[in-house]
This record gives structure tokens, sequence and C-alpha cells, in this order.
């Protein structure tokens, strides 16, 4: 140990610079898997990996020359992660999602509908006065606005509609008495594509615990698509939208236009520009 410490000293005075950065960059990464366990309610796991993390210091030290422990703890980090991965896999696909696509919400410009933009804002309006309608009603409803083909399991878990976005489709579709009100309406473009289907509900644990089994599912879908979800409360009237794994709330008809405009690349997003807007007409 006592060999172990001098060599730490040796280094921190022989390379000042590269030792503080060394230390700085280490103690970034302690804090932020400790910031990540504790936003998934998981800080107990801290302090197992603290232990491990120090254990591999101390036998991966030249001083002790143990070659085989050492090398084995090199890989000790790859470890972490393969056990963060496993422990937690909504979080991780979700942060793979997010970095894999980091200006999904500007590529909405460049998506191609087989729609004019005038049966674009068409569309934007009977689901805006639906949504505001329902809201009023206190009919609960979940539909899904997506730039891309949603996923084939999605929609086959649903009924096939290939219909044009109206207000009063809409509303009879989420009628409660209705057959299919129970799942979500995929919508792209101008039109529905399906109605009833399923989606996956969210795992994390920051959704507030009061929000039904409607919320959860617009939010899931959300975190490993580049889709956009509305959903109407049947129990408040509340008109929510999810997006990127994000819930926010109390919407009207102004907000949820806007929302629907920049989704669908009809109006500027506030960080971007309409520099590469295109549309099959």
């Amino acid at each position: 140990m006592k060999q172990f410490l001098e060599n730490i000293l040796n280094e921190l005075t022989n390379k000042p610079v590269q030792s503080v950065v060394d230390i700085v960059l280490f103690a970034f990464l302690i804090y932020a898997v400790f910031v990540f366990l504790k936003k998934n309610d998981a800080v107990r796991l801290f302090k197992y990996i603290a232990a491990f993390l120090a254990v591999a210091v101390v036998l991966t030290s030249k001083a002790l020359s143990l070659h085989l422990l050492s090398r084995t703890f090199e890989y000790a980090f790859i470890l972490v992660i393969l056990g963060v991965a496993a422990l937690f896999p909504q979080e991780t696909r979700r942060g793979f999602w997010k970095i894999s696509s980091p200006r999904d919400m500007q590529q909405v410009f460049t998506t191609q509908y087989d729609c004019s933009d005038e049966e674009l804002n068409s569309a934007i309006s009977e689901i805006v006065r639906a949504s505001l309608n329902m809201a009023k009603k206190d009919v609960g409803a979940l539909m899904v606005i997506t730039p891309e083909h949603i996923p084939v399991h999605i929609k086959e878990s649903g009924t096939k509609l290939d219909a044009v976005v109206s207000c009063g489709l809409l509303e009879s579709i989420f009628n409660t008495k209705a057959p299919l009100h129970d799942g979500a309406v995929l919508v792209r473009g101008n039109r529905i594509m399906a109605a009833g289907c399923f989606l996956p509900l969210t795992q994390s644990l920051e959704v507030d615990k009061e929000l039904g089994t409607r919320h959860r599912a617009a939010i899931g879908v959300s975190e490993t698509n580049n889709v956009l979800t509305i959903i109407v409360s049947e129990e408040t009237g509340v008109i929510s939208v999810a997006y990127r794994g994000e819930l926010k709330r109390y919407f009207d008809s102004e907000m949820l236009t806007d929302t629907l405009q920049e989704f669908y690349g009809l109006k500027a997003i506030a960080h971007s520009t309409k520099k590469g807007k295109h549309r099959k007409n």
C-alpha cells in the first residue's frame, strides 16, 4: 500500500497537469454514475460500484505485480457498462436513441408526405378541434403523430384504417362505446393509418404516479420512436403532449397547433430554420 501511495504521489509531482485532468474526469465519471443511479432509484448500488472500482484501482497497481488480476480489472469499466445496461434496459435504449438521432425534430422538415401543405394544415386543425371537443366532454384519447413509419408490431396490434384525418372520425373512434376507443390512433401526414393500437408503457420511475396507462403509453412510445403523442385525459380533460420521453401538460388550442405545425415542418422551430423543407405534392 505504501508503494502504491508513493506511485500516486510521484505521478502528481512529475505530471501535475495530466494528473489533475485525470482526477477531474474520474470524479465526473463517478458523479455521473451516482446521478444516474439516484435518478433510477438505485443509489444503493453505488456503494458496491465504488468498492469495486476502489479494489480495481489497487489491484491494477504496478506495485503489486498481479498481472492476471490487473489485466482482468482493466476491463472493469466495460463490465460496469454491461451491468448498467442489463439492469436498466429501458433507460439505456432511450439514451442510445437520443444519441443516434439528436436532430430528429429538425429532420421532420425533410420528411416527405403524400399530401400538400394545405392538407397537412387541415389535418392539424381537425386534430386540434377533436382534442378540444373531447377534452370538454372528458373523453380519453391517445393519438400518435409520426413523420416516419411506426414499428410494424405496433401498427398491426390495431385495426388498419387508412382514412383522411377528420374531427368527426377521431371523436367516433374514441367514443367510449366504440370498440377501438381504448387503443391509440396512428397518424402520418393527413391520414389515420390505424386505430386501437397497443403501445409500450414507459418504465421510468420519474413519471407521476397519478398518471394512468394512457399517459404512460404515450411516454413509452415516444422514448424509442421519433413520434409526438397527444393525450386527452378522461379524468381531468387536460390535453398533454409527449415527445422524446418527456410529457408536457395543459395545452390549449394555440399551443397544440404550434406544436403540430413545428412537428410537421410547417413552422420554423425556435432553434432551427425552414431550410431543407420538402413536400411531395
